[in-house]
C-alpha cells in the first residue's frame, strides 16, 4: 500500500489557545503515529483555530481505537473534529444542465484517478447529457423542474442524495436556483461554479456584452452554494487575459477553459478535505 492509501486524515476547528498543537502532536506521537503531512492556521479576528493532519499509525492502534482516544484531547480544546482514512474517496453526485463542458472535465478526471472522488450519478433538469454519461459508464437520472414542479424535484432529489449517502454535490453549470432550505440541509456540501462577470454583466449572453465594453480579464470562481445565490464562502478562482483581436466566442471558450480549471481545483481541495469553513470565507490548506 502507498503512504496515502494505509494514512489517516485528522481535521480540526476550535477556539484558538496556546497547546492544541503540543496536545495533538504529543497525542499521535504516543499512540504511535507517524506525522506525513501537517497544516494549521490561527484566524486572530475571529479566535479560531485551523489544522489538517496525515499520520500514519504505526503500531497496535486502529482507527476505531484512535478515535475513541482522541475525545478527551477534543473535549479539552472544545473542538469539532474529524478522524478518517484519507484514502477513502468522497461520493459525489454531479448536477448539470445544458453546458457540459464542466461535467466533461469532471467525468475525464474521474475515470483517469485524478479526484478522489466516487462519482456516483449525473442528475439534470434536461436529457441533453444522458448517452454521454451513460457511456462513461456512470447512471444519469433527469429531473425536469418547472416552477410548478420544483418542490417535487428537490424531494426527488434528496431521495437520490440520502440513498446514494452522497457527500459532495457538484453544480457543474447546473442553471437552476436550489430553495434555502435545500441549501441549509447540504450546506457546506455544494459547490458552485460561475464565471467572473457579475455582477457587472448578468443574464444571456454575459462574454458577448463583456466583449462589447472590452473587458481584459474574464475569470471564475468556485465557491460554497449558500442561499444568497453566488455569494457564498469562495474556496478557488482564476483569471485568464483577454486580447484586443479574441471574438465573443474566443472568450466563451477561454471562459469555459477557466471554469473547468478552477472547479476540478475546488473539488480536489474538498475532496481532499483541504477546505475549512470560516464564517463567510474558507481556510485552504
Amino acid at each position: 500500500m502507498t503512504a496515502r492509501e494505509n494514512s489517516l486524515l485528522l481535521t480540526i476547528i476550535c477556539p484558538d489557545k496556546i497547546g492544541i498543537v503540543a496536545d495533538v502532536s504529543r497525542f499521535l506521537a504516543e499512540h504511535r503515529c507517524n506525522i506525513v503531512e501537517s497544516a494549521q492556521f490561527e484566524d486572530p479576528l475571529e479566535n479560531q483555530f485551523f489544522m489538517r493532519v496525515a499520520f500514519m499509525p504505526e503500531g497496535e492502534y486502529g482507527l476505531d481505537a484512535l478515535r475513541t482516544a482522541f475525545g478527551p484531547t477534543g473535549e479539552k480544546h472544545h473542538m469539532q473534529w474529524q478522524m478518517m482514512p484519507q484514502s477513502t474517496p468522497m461520493r459525489t453526485l454531479v448536477m448539470v444542465s445544458k453546458f457540459g463542458h464542466c461535467l466533461n472535465d469532471l467525468v475525464f478526471r474521474h475515470k483517469i484517478g485524478a479526484l478522489p472522488i466516487d462519482l456516483r450519478m449525473v442528475v439534470s433538469n434536461h436529457g441533453t447529457f444522458e448517452q454521454f454519461t451513460q457511456a462513461n459508464g456512470l447512471p444519469f437520472t433527469h429531473i425536469p423542474v418547472t416552477p410548478e414542479t420544483k418542490a417535487q424535484a428537490e424531494r426527488q432529489l434528496i431521495d437520490i442524495i440520502e440513498g446514494e449517502e452522497i457527500e459532495l454535490i457538484i453544480l457543474a453549470r447546473y442553471m437552476q436556483v436550489l430553495s434555502d432550505a435545500f441549501c441549509a440541509r447540504y450546506s457546506g456540501r455544494i459547490i458552485n461554479i460561475h464565471h467572473s462577470l457579475l455582477p457587472s454583466f448578468k443574464g444571456a449572453k454575459p462574454y458577448h456584452r463583456a466583449h462589447e465594453r472590452g473587458v481584459k480579464l474574464v475569470g471564475a470562481t468556485a465557491h460554497y452554494v449558500t442561499a444568497d445565490l453566488d455569494e457564498g464562502p469562495i474556496i478557488e478562482q482564476g483569471v485568464t487575459a483577454v486580447r484586443h483581436n479574441m471574438t465573443p466566442d474566443d472568450l466563451v471558450a477561454k471562459g469555459r477553459e477557466v471554469e473547468t480549471t478552477v472547479l476540478s481545483t475546488a473539488v480536489q481541495l474538498h475532496s481532499e478535505r483541504r477546505v475549512f469553513l470560516n464564517g463567510k470565507r474558507t481556510v485552504v490548506f
